[in-house]
């Protein structure tokens, strides 16, 4: 196909998406009018039907629990992708263990020490997030982007081997597999007692509590656990990749 013709295909492309929005853009409510009846509903109802004082986190994984699988393992599916697209093939030079060089990055003492320190906030702010998604703000998809974002300080650290160690560890691959197998397994368990697939057949405990909302809870660790693991490896991979081109241009 020659350039005028790509052109021309583009051109018609890009007028047909122009029309697509511009129509979209007409219908849209005024600003700040809600158009959600079903909103307003659940906002009434979810504190009190499932003792959810988070109603987002309610309707992610509880009311709509089945279309987050689905967008979960749409996450599994890419990370997946990704990691098979980047994988060292046989008749590469790549290694397959992640090799920026043999020796440490150069990073001062102070940067040891406030990335020592930044770490242990993340964790424990990450691991917050994860675990009282169904009380505040946060859930598993938040948390567990700020732990899967720990290890890239230990890589501005200048510790490669410690980079190495946690970002090739089993437990990171065990913890994207189990998260998405854990979320689906805990469908699974509701046709077990004779519910629906993802019913929250689990105490609700007390309201407020954080062993309240049943599955909601704990789909939000399984998320948490599944975006962390996921995460990391994808650093991983990208780092690996970053590198390796870097001192192929050296060569």
């Amino acid at each position: 196909m020659s350039s005028r013709a790509r052109l021309i295909v583009f051109l018609v492309g890009a007028l047909g998406l122009a029309t697509v929005f511009a129509l979209g853009f007409c219908d849209l409510p005024p600003m700040g009018d809600y158009r959600g009846p079903y909103g307003y509903v659940v906002t009434q109802v979810a504190v009190f039907e499932r003792h959810a004082t988070d109603v987002v986190n309610a309707i992610n994984y509880d009311y709509r629990a089945f279309d987050t699988l689905g967008e979960e393992f749409i996450l599994f599916a890419s990370i997946l992708g990704v990691l098979l697209i980047f994988r060292p093939s046989q008749n590469s030079e790549k290694k397959e263990s992640y090799d920026p060089g043999q020796e440490d990055l150069p990073a001062s003492d102070a940067l040891h020490v406030t990335t020592q320190g930044i770490m242990g906030i993340m964790i424990v702010f990450g691991v917050y997030l994860t675990t009282h998604g169904q009380l505040t703000p946060g859930g598993g998809f938040q948390g567990g982007v700020v732990l899967a974002s720990t290890p890239i300080l230990v890589y501005l650290a200048g510790d490669i081997e410690a980079f190495q160690g946690i970002t090739s560890s089993a437990l990171v691959k065990f913890s994207e597999c189990g998260g998405a197998a854990g979320y689906a397994i805990l469908g699974l368990a509701a046709t077990v007692f004779g519910a629906h697939f993802l019913t929250n057949v689990v105490p609700l405990g007390t309201t407020g509590d954080l062993f309240s909302s049943g599955t909601i809870a704990i789909i939000s660790v399984c998320v948490g656990i599944e975006v962390a693991g996921g995460f990391v490896q994808l650093i991983r991979v990208y780092l690996r990749e970053i590198v390796g081109a870097q001192l192929k241009e050296q060569e």
